[in-house]
């Protein structure tokens, strides 16, 4: 015996919005901020609706989080959390002087890279922008730009080649990055130069006429000459 099929019902508009607000009722908003925050703090980042949805640990579906505050960057706005893709302009300036201070440096590139997920990706600073240090300035870091960062990596590879007591190589100024971040990589003190294949014995001779203004002899091997 075939079993009758019963026809779906026209919706109650009033009804639907009282069951709804019910679902709502559920859950405080209280309740599910805390839960946003505490899913973020399971994946290591700002989590997004799929990844709350397959988050075990979570008992809230995301729409529940949007039928309570209007949308889901909102809610996780409201829980002190990141929107991943449209942050707005201040919010990404604010996670550049979190992670700042963080590092007690101005972040570079390597650094979003390497926090992936849990911060803005440096793609989302060009594309907002300009640059990665347009960004950076924005948000009160001191960063050089144009010939004042030339200035800035002589006046470094003279610390260096007092460090060294020579004049630093390609190879002496990438292990000194490796120390210290905030230097220019290599190959960006390579690009400032505008010799062509000579660009580091240009650099290096940058760095004696600094070390000669500030009265430490050079020697014609690169080498700092010692007095006394």
């Amino acid at each position: 015996m075939s079993r009758r099929r019963r026809a779906v019902p026209p919706v109650d508009e009033a009804a639907l919005a009282a069951f709804r607000a019910g679902m709502r009722r559920r859950y405080s908003d209280a309740q599910i901020l805390a839960e946003l925050r505490a899913s973020a703090a399971r994946l290591g980042r700002s989590p997004t609706m799929r990844e709350f949805a397959r988050d075990p640990g979570t008992s809230v579906h995301p729409q529940t989080v949007i039928d309570h505050f209007g949308s889901w960057n909102a809610a996780k706005r409201r829980a002190g959390l990141l929107p991943r893709r449209f942050a707005t302009r201040e919010e990404l300036l604010e996670a550049l002087r979190a992670l700042g201070a963080e590092l007690s440096r101005p972040p570079t590139a390597r650094d979003l890279d390497e926090r992936r997920g849990a911060v803005p990706s440096k793609s989302l600073y060009w594309h907002t922008f300009g640059s990665l240090t347009a960004a950076l300035r924005e948000a009160g870091f001191d960063v050089a730009v144009g010939r004042e960062r030339l200035e800035r990596a002589v006046e470094s590879g003279a610390g260096l080649a007092r460090r060294l007591g020579r004049l630093p190589k390609f190879a002496d100024w990438a292990e000194a990055r490796r120390a210290d971040p905030s230097l220019p990589t290599e190959w960006q003190v390579y690009r400032m130069v505008p010799s062509g294949r000579g660009a580091w014995s240009t650099f290096q001779y940058l760095v004696r006429e600094r070390l000669l203004e500030d009265g430490v002899e050079v020697g014609s091997d690169g080498s700092l000459v010692r007095r006394g």
